[in-house]
C-alpha cells in the first residue's frame, strides 16, 4: 500500500484571506437581514427616519427648548411682556438646526457606507433601503435649506457660527480631510459643534429675537463649557461599539487605538470630573 502523501499546511496568507472572506460574508448576511427587516418596518419613511439619526435630533430639540426658555425667563426681569415673535424665530432656528443635523449625519453615512456595513448595518444606505442618489439629494437639500433659513432670518454672527458648524461636520467625514481618522481632530469637531457653537449660537439668537443686549452671564458660560466637555465624552464613547469596522478600514478612533476598556475608563473619569466641577460651580454661585 503506497504511503500517504503529507498534507500541506495552509499558508498564513490563505488563512488571512479565508478569515477576511468569512468576515465579509457575515457582514453581507447581516446587511441583507437588516435590509429585509427594514423593508418590513416602515419602508421609505422608516429609512428616512433612520437616516436622520433620531437620537441626535432629540438632543438638538432639547438644547433649543432649554436655551429659549432660559433667555425668555431672563427677559421677564427687564420687560413686562414677552415678545411672542420669539416663537417664530425659535421655530425657524429649530428648522435650521435640524437641517444642519440631517446634513452632518447624512453625509457621514454616504462616505462611511462600507464601514457601516460592518458597524451599523441597520442604517438605510448600508442596508440598501435608500439609494446613494436619494441620500445625496437629502444631504444637499437640507444643507442648502438650513443655510437659506439662517441667512434670511438671523444676524451675521449666527450665520458665521452656523457656517462653521457645517464646515466642521463636512471636514469630519469628507476626504481628503477625514478628521474622524484622527481621534483628537474628531473630538474637536464634535465638541465644537455639539457644545460650544450650539449653546453660544442659541443664546445669541434668542437674545437677538427678544431685542435684548447680548450678554454672557455665568450660566451661559457654564453650560457652554459643561456641554463641550460632555460632547468630548460623547465623541469618545460613540466609537466604542464600532471598533471592528474602524480597525478593518484603518479609522484611528480612540477605542480602535487604545482599546475599549481604556477608553471606557477615560470617558468615565472625564465625565466624573465634569460633574464634580459643575457641582462645585453651583455651590460657589449659590454663595455669591
Amino acid at each position: 500500500r503506497p504511503a500517504a502523501l503529507p498534507r500541506r499546511s495552509a499558508s498564513p496568507l490563505s488563512s488571512l484571506q479565508l478569515s477576511d472572506a468569512k468576515s465579509r460574508a457575515k457582514a453581507a448576511l447581516k446587511a441583507n437581514s437588516s435590509r429585509e427587516k427594514g423593508r418590513k418596518e416602515g419602508g421609505l419613511l422608516g429609512a428616512l427616519y433612520k437616516f436622520t439619526r433620531p437620537h441626535t435630533i432629540r438632543g438638538t430639540i432639547l438644547a433649543s427648548c432649554a436655551c429659549v426658555t432660559r433667555v425668555t425667563l431672563m427677559s421677564i426681569r427687564t420687560q413686562k411682556f414677552i415678545e411672542w415673535d420669539l416663537l417664530r424665530t425659535a421655530a425657524l432656528g429649530l428648522v435650521a438646526l435640524l437641517c444642519g443635523n440631517a446634513y452632518i449625519v447624512g453625509i457621514n453615512q454616504i462616505f462611511d457606507v462600507e464601514i457601516d456595513k460592518i458597524n451599523k448595518p441597520f442604517l438605510p444606505i448600508a442596508a440598501g433601503e435608500m439609494s446613494p442618489a436619494l441620500a445625496w439629494f437629502l444631504v444637499l437639500g437640507t444643507g442648502i435649506g438650513g443655510m437659506a433659513v439662517v441667512v434670511s432670518s438671523f444676524p451675521a454672527l449666527i450665520i458665521k457660527l452656523y457656517t462653521l458648524g457645517i464646515l466642521f461636520g463636512t471636514v469630519y467625514t469628507v476626504p481628503p480631510f477625514r478628521w474622524k481618522n484622527n481621534a483628537l481632530l474628531a473630538m474637536i469637531s464634535i465638541a465644537a459643534v455639539r457644545g460650544l457653537l450650539l449653546n453660544i449660537g442659541l443664546h445669541h439668537a434668542s437674545s437677538h429675537a427678544l431685542g435684548l443686549p447680548v450678554t454672557w452671564p455665568p450660566q451661559v458660560i457654564f453650560i457652554s463649557m459643561f456641554m463641550t466637555v460632555f460632547a468630548v465624552v460623547i465623541a469618545i464613547c460613540k466609537d466604542m461599539p464600532d471598533t471592528k469596522g474602524d480597525i478593518a478600514y484603518n479609522v484611528k478612533t480612540l477605542p480602535a487605538s487604545i482599546g475599549v476598556d481604556k477608553t471606557a475608563h477615560l470617558a468615565v473619569l472625564t465625565l466624573f470630573c465634569n460633574y464634580m466641577i459643575g457641582i462645585g460651580f453651583g455651590i460657589w454661585a449659590r454663595g455669591e
